[in-house]
């Protein structure tokens, strides 16, 4: 697989945005000090665009926007991280037990899965973080709780296809239990699946942490690219001609969507036979 991925330069261009992105927010604590990051304790000139000393400006406290993009790489792709994980755990869950169970059990999971393919995600998630109140944890909650409807529809198809298949027969005939067949024989054939899926959901998960941080209901002490764009769009940086404010977080956002659609869609044509053919 690692030789495969290796003859795709698109897979290799977006896992190498990944990693960069990777290495500055793991080191950014190394080279970012609290009082850089401190409104109080900051002493750059405001709202200054690029210069020697600021390569991206300065914001409206007089914060190096640099730093700050740096900074916001940490929490931002820790939610979209997090929320994914939560994601494809519970999707991965229900898609399992709806797909072995096809009783009144999975079509029961199904109208579950169908009810929330039904409502409008944003507002559902808008609605759970201000329930939950503001903060990381609401916003990963509410990605998680709204995201994993596709990964249990995805699951659940792969798990009836890998069932179908004489090897799970023999191993029922062999004396198997239903967990041991979900676990042990079908989960290992829909991981590579949920890999996929869960390389794509990272991008969508870190879009709707910069949607629901910019509507104001993150944190509002921590420093992400949402809260960036937040505090630019409402502090009058469109008005200002203050482009090196909205620029940076929105081309972060940018590159890393793009960066973990890259690499899913790489992974995708390798796994995936048909896709091989077919590209």
């Amino acid at each position: 697989m690692i030789r495969a991925f290796t003859k795709r330069p698109a897979g290799l261009a977006g896992l190498g945005v990944l990693l960069a992105f990777a290495v500055l927010a793991l080191a950014a604590p190394l080279f970012i000090g609290p009082d850089q990051l401190d409104v109080v304790k900051v002493d750059g000139p405001r709202l200054a665009p690029p210069s020697a000393g600021y390569p991206l400006g300065t914001d409206l406290a007089g914060r190096s926007i640099l730093l700050l993009a740096i900074w916001g790489a940490r929490e931002s792709l820790a939610i979209g991280l997090i929320s994914t994980l939560l994601t494809v755990l519970l999707g991965t869950a229900v898609g399992l037990v709806a797909g072995h169970y096809q009783g009144r059990i999975g079509r029961a999971l199904m109208h579950v899965t169908d009810w929330f393919i039904a409502l409008p995600s944003l507002p559902l998630a808008i609605s759970l973080s201000a329930v939950l109140g503001q903060g990381a944890a609401s916003i990963t909650i509410a990605i998680a709780i709204t995201s994993w409807t596709a990964t249990a529809r995805l699951v659940r198809a792969q798990t009836l296809a890998v069932e179908a298949r004489p090897f799970i027969e023999r191993a029922r005939a062999l004396g198997a239990g239903n967990r041991q067949i979900m676990i042990r024989h079908v989960l290992p054939n829909v991981m590579p699946l949920i890999l996929v899926s869960s390389t794509l959901t990272v991008a969508s998960a870190i879009l709707s942490e910069a949607t629901l941080t910019f509507l104001g209901l993150g944190d509002p002490t921590s420093v992400t690219w949402g809260s960036m764009l937040q505090t630019a769009f409402f502090g009058g940086a469109v008005t200002a001609g203050a482009w090196w404010y909205l620029m940076p977080p929105g081309v972060a956002i940018l590159l890393v969507v793009l960066g973990f659609t890259l690499t899913g869609r790489a992974v995708e044509h390798i796994l995936n036979p048909r896709m091989v053919n077919h590209a």
